[in-house]
């Protein structure tokens, strides 16, 4: 787990500020701690940042790792599901992955950038309830950093998952991947 240590001073109350200090402040802060300890992981690296309608991500071109990815809620977001498209992104995990949303679904996640090898158990098990928060609680910052070794190549061993609520104390939680 990256170590948040000043994540509750930087998180805003709630104003109507908070959407540009959780932008300008929050983020830049995250972006920050996730980096340094991707890098501390993976010496060779060429990290792009991407926005794509409102979801953001850090992505290792290098070594094709999905580092981190944030959104501000908006609550819940109705649209098919391209069952089509996950099917066709690769799978690289042994048997019991699921191609996992790291955005979910209902928050207006992707497809593509968007997923990675998740363990089955963990993206319909405890990853749900951040996920589900996140949906009901327009204005929050939902992120989740995912951590990789060399031992395990494309499949990262651990996500710290967060939703940062402007006014409530952080919730983040790593889980094992």
């Amino acid at each position: 787990m990256a170590n948040y240590p000043d994540i509750d001073g930087k998180t805003p109350r709630r104003s109507p500020e908070s959407l540009s200090a959780l932008k300008n402040r929050v983020v830049p802060y995250l972006q920050e701690i996730w980096l340094t300890d991707y890098k501390r992981r993976t010496p060779r690296h060429e990290i792009v940042a991407i926005n794509l309608e409102g979801y953001s991500y850090l992505f290792d071109v290098a070594a094709s790792h999905l580092i981190a990815a944030w959104t501000i809620s908006n609550g819940p977001v109705a649209h098919e599901r391209d069952r089509g498209r996950m099917r066709g992104h690769p799978l690289t995990a042994e048997p019991g992955y699921h191609r996992g949303h790291v955005i979910p679904h209902q928050l207006g996640g992707l497809c593509d950038i968007n997923l990675v090898d998740q363990r089955g158990t963990l993206n319909i098990g405890d990853f749900r309830r951040l996920e589900k928060l996140a949906v009901a609680t327009p204005g929050a910052l939902y992120f989740t950093y995912w951590q990789y070794t060399s031992m395990r190549g494309d499949i990262p061993v651990a996500v710290d998952q967060g939703l940062l609520v402007p006014g409530q104390p952080a919730d983040i939680v790593t889980h094992a991947n």
